[in-house]
């Protein structure tokens, strides 16, 4: 199910009978954009990511935003405004309004940075996430504006380093808290131990949160977090039509991740 019901029918992350795969796009211009989407679409992609700090500054109108989130055809869409690339220099009050700026045209799932408004953040319980009160009332207040616009909210945290189960967990349950529909934390696994521990980390999650979640890893022994990951518990996969100069490499190719999740029998056997 991608859609709520009832009168008004929307797309949403949420509520999930199984892993959404989630095409994640990274370009400078709306052409470029839209020509990943369609290819996203048709290797199979459930919903798309569109990473706005990609996008270059001239193109972040409303015109433009509506032109590409119609070409995702009706599918959920996630956006991220992070820090970074186009978006250097500026803070991150103007990148929260160009997120709701984005969502008000037509996107589904905004996110909301675990430091933002502390972007000098990482003395707390974990990396990218805030522990001062005035970041978070600000975080909180604009996870309310996003609930009000009838839109989903997710927060995300990327310590980017091998991370204890309990240091993962305080950050998962402390985002909850502040109202993301969804948890989302990145960390890393540079050996085969930390890659099975983040496994044991993600059932951890399923168990112990009462809202989705979305765990992955970087480092060089990521691959099989990416792509069993979602089939522990995780929400959705991130995925990318190619490895180009653009793409994240950790993340596996839509094509890949489908035949994964609808191939892979992982459920418990059933005892007579």
């Amino acid at each position: 199910m991608l859609w709520e019901g009832g009168n008004n029918m929307k797309p949403t992350f949420l509520n999930q009978t199984r892993p959404l795969i989630t095409g994640m796009v990274l370009k400078s211009d709306p052409d470029s954009i839209r020509y990943v989407i369609k290819n996203s679409i048709y290797d199979g992609a459930d919903c798309l990511g569109i990473q706005l700090e990609c996008l270059k500054r001239k193109y972040k109108t409303e015109e433009n935003y509506r032109k590409i989130f119609s070409a995702c055809a009706g599918h959920p869409i996630y956006i991220t405004n992070y820090r970074g690339n186009e978006n250097k220099g500026y803070s991150d009050e103007e990148l929260t309004e160009e997120l709701l700026d984005a969502l008000s045209c037509g996107a589904t799932l905004g996110d909301v940075m675990g430091s933002a408004f502390d972007s000098e953040s990482g003395m707390g319980i974990g990396l990218e996430l805030s522990m001062k009160q005035d970041a978070i009332d600000k975080q909180m207040k604009l996870i309310d504006k996003i609930h009000a616009m009838g839109k989903e909210a997710l927060m995300s945290s990327h310590v980017l380093k091998f991370t204890p189960a309990e240091i993962v967990l305080e950050i998962a349950l402390e985002q909850q808290r502040r109202g993301a529909d969804i948890v989302k934390i990145v960390t890393a696994a540079n050996s085969d131990e930390e890659q099975m521990e983040n496994l044991r980390i993600t059932a951890l999650m399923k168990k112990e949160l009462k809202v989705p979640f979305l765990f992955l890893s970087s480092g060089t022994h990521s691959k099989i977090h990416r792509m069993i990951g979602a089939q522990l518990g995780c929400v959705t996969y991130l995925a990318v039509r190619e490895h180009d100069e653009h793409a994240v490499l950790t993340q596996p190719t839509i094509r890949a991740a489908k035949a994964v999740r609808d191939n892979f029998d992982y459920l418990p056997n059933i005892i007579e």
